[in-house]
C-alpha cells in the first residue's frame, strides 16, 4: 500500500532566491515571474492536471516544492555566477524590470546590460540537488 501523504525526497530542486531589500509585493511579483519559465523549457517539472470531486479541471503544478531564499546584491551576484557556470536552468529578474511593462520590454532589457554588470533582484534555479544548494550557499529560506 502506498502512502500518498508521506513526505518526497526529491533529487532536484526548485529554488528561487531574492534580494533581502525587496518590499513584499516586489518579493511575490519577482517569485511568480521566476518561475514561470521553468515549466516552458523544464517539462519535467510540471505534474498532472488536477481536477475536483465535481471533475472540474485545473491546471497542473510543479510537482515537488519551491524553495525561495533571501540574500544580499553581492549573494545574488555569487549565485549567479555559481548557476550559469554549473550550467543549470536559471531565470533572472533584474531591478530595470520594474520598470518595464511587458515582455519585449522586459527581454530588451536584459539584452542591454551585460552578465556582469545585471542589478540582479532575483533568481530562479532547477536542477540537481546537491549543486543547487551549493549554488545557494550563504542564502536563507526566506520568512
Amino acid at each position: 500500500m502506498t502512502d500518498h501523504n508521506a513526505p518526497v525526497r526529491f533529487d532536484t530542486k526548485i529554488a528561487v532566491l531574492l534580494r533581502d531589500d525587496l518590499e513584499t509585493w516586489q518579493r511575490l511579483n519577482v517569485t511568480a515571474f521566476l518561475v514561470s519559465g521553468l515549466g516552458t523549457q523544464v517539462p519535467e517539472v510540471i505534474g498532472e492536471p488536477y481536477a475536483d470531486a465535481d471533475d472540474t479541471p485545473y491546471l497542473p503544478m510543479f510537482r515537488q516544492p519551491v524553495l525561495v531564499f533571501a540574500g544580499s546584491k553581492e549573494l545574488l551576484t555569487t549565485a549567479h555566477t555559481r548557476a550559469v557556470g554549473r550550467g543549470v536552468a536559471l531565470a533572472v529578474f533584474t531591478s530595470d524590470l520594474f520598470a518595464t511593462g511587458h515582455d519585449e520590454a522586459n527581454r530588451a532589457a536584459v539584452r542591454a546590460v551585460r552578465r556582469d554588470g545585471m542589478d540582479l533582484v532575483g533568481l530562479a534555479v532547477y536542477g540537481p540537488r546537491n549543486p543547487v544548494d551549493k549554488i545557494l550557499k550563504g542564502a536563507s529560506m526566506h520568512g
